[in-house]
């Protein structure tokens, strides 16, 4: 039987945020940008949704004089990466 897979992390771009903060649990908003090709708007977009599911933090500050976003992984958000994976090793375990 299939594992259910959480619609919020099978978002292309979701879950490549999650991944690159899986392997660094902080980026600032340029790294995401960079990493991901994305648009401004999108990723604004997507990691609101994060928040709002409580998956990441979203800290806004000014660095060297300008406008300076970081995403930080919550506890929260690591188990739901890591239940979205064992789901999808269940889909490959036929």
């Amino acid at each position: 039987m299939f594992s259910d897979l959480d619609p919020l992390l099978h978002s292309q771009l979701r879950l490549a945020i999650m991944s690159l903060l899986i392997s660094e649990e902080k980026v600032d908003f340029t790294h995401i940008k960079e990493v991901t090709q994305a648009t401004s708007g999108n990723i604004s977009v997507q990691i609101q949704k994060l928040e709002a599911a409580g998956y990441v933090t979203i800290n806004k500050s000014f660095k060297e004089n300008y406008p300076n976003t970081e995403v930080t992984l919550t506890h929260k958000g690591l188990l739901a990466f890591e239940s979205y994976i064992e789901a999808l090793r269940s889909y490959l375990k036929l």
